[in-house]
């Protein structure tokens, strides 16, 4: 079965701590906003202590028209995509001429030829590579990509699919929008871009940890497209999210990772790595008490989204780079993250150190 030869991610230059974002976003709304100071303790809420922001903060408390944001997140994302890539490559010991298959994850931006076309030739990469653009998963992404990755090399022995997945929540924010939506994401959402190297079974990986893909499935929960999403507006991309998500994940999860590893004869209890979106700390609320695992099975997941806030799809791929150069222990991994739809997306691993 396919395997993880390598993964790496960003830490932009411009990491910000959530009390300063929170105080800019005092300022930045309360002219127009009287109600903001009871909004205030939402910044609080989150447990994050540390946003990854791809630009300095006063670049957002200016005006921007959705050209100028959308020109800054295809030129972020493919300079740091390069860098990410470049790190993989490393890791991974092969030569950037080998990767047969490209998937490039992003719901924060838009660009046509995709940023995978930008990539292959900024790198001048192989120019047979297979080419697959994502938009519009969200935060199901980082699942849904890796899930995708593998099932491509499974498909072709030889295969050495590159992921690269990027998403610039804060290039989506909206100065003049003073609605409750803009300002929770304003609390919560950040920036983030990590690649992987996933290859088949022709392959001899060189990585000290083995982690093999086993299965995955995807599910969408009928009647709840308005639950996550954007709402595109002249002025760009108008962040939605409904305060439901919690209580469908606290009514839905635990059945469908059970039924997931019914499939496979497995039981939760015989997961030894959670690897999940963070989603926030009300998500990680419904996961722990829907979930019942003991001990602090979501720790990893946590601490990312402590230190870099919500990076949407690319989330799941920070916890997964902390478990392969952290530590985890042998067995099986789960990976779950939940995105607009509403849906859910899983990954069963087996994890094990050489």
């Amino acid at each position: 079965m396919p395997s993880l030869a390598a993964i790496s991610k960003i830490d932009f230059p411009y990491k910000v701590e959530q009390q300063i974002v929170k105080e800019g976003a005092k300022n930045l709304f309360a002219p127009s906003y009287p109600q903001v100071e009871r909004m205030m303790s939402a910044f609080d809420n989150t447990e994050i202590k540390t946003r990854n922001m791809c630009k300095p903060l006063d670049y957002y408390t200016t005006l921007h028209s959705f050209e100028d944001q959308n020109a800054e997140y295809i030129r972020i994302s493919l300079e740091y995509s390069v860098k990410a890539i470049e790190e993989c490559i490393s890791l991974a010991q092969i030569n950037k001429d080998e990767i047969t298959d490209l998937i490039f994850v992003s719901t924060t931006g838009l660009s046509t030829p995709s940023l995978d076309a930008l990539i292959i030739n900024q790198m001048r990469l192989n120019q047979n590579i297979n080419r697959m653009a994502i938009f519009g998963l969200g935060c199901g992404g980082g699942v849904s990509g890796f899930a995708k990755a593998n099932i491509l090399a499974i498909a072709n022995p030889n295969a050495v699919v590159l992921l690269v997945a990027v998403e610039l929540c804060s290039l989506t924010f909206l100065r003049n929008d003073f609605s409750k939506s803009n300002f929770i994401g304003s609390s919560l959402f950040a920036d983030g871009v990590a690649a992987c190297i996933i290859t088949g079974d022709n392959h001899a990986n060189k990585t000290k940890n083995a982690f093999t893909f086993l299965a995955s499935q995807s599910k969408l929960y009928y009647d709840t497209l308005d639950v996550m999403g954007w709402e595109f507006l002249n002025t760009g991309f108008k962040v939605l999210f409904s305060s439901d998500i919690p209580t469908i994940i606290a009514k839905n999860i635990n059945n469908d990772v059970t039924s997931f590893l019914e499939k496979h004869h497995l039981k939760i209890s015989d997961i030894r790595n959670f690897i999940f979106h963070p989603g926030g700390k009300k998500i990680l609320t419904a996961y722990e008490e829907a979930l019942q695992v003991e001990g602090d099975f979501l720790k990893n997941t946590r601490e990312v989204m402590n230190d870099n806030g919500n990076m949407s799809s690319s989330t799941v791929l920070y916890v997964m780079e902390r478990f392969f150069t952290q530590g985890f222990e042998n067995g099986y991994g789960l990976m779950v993250s939940m995105g607009p739809g509403f849906s859910s997306e899983m990954a069963l691993l087996q994890m094990n150190k050489k």
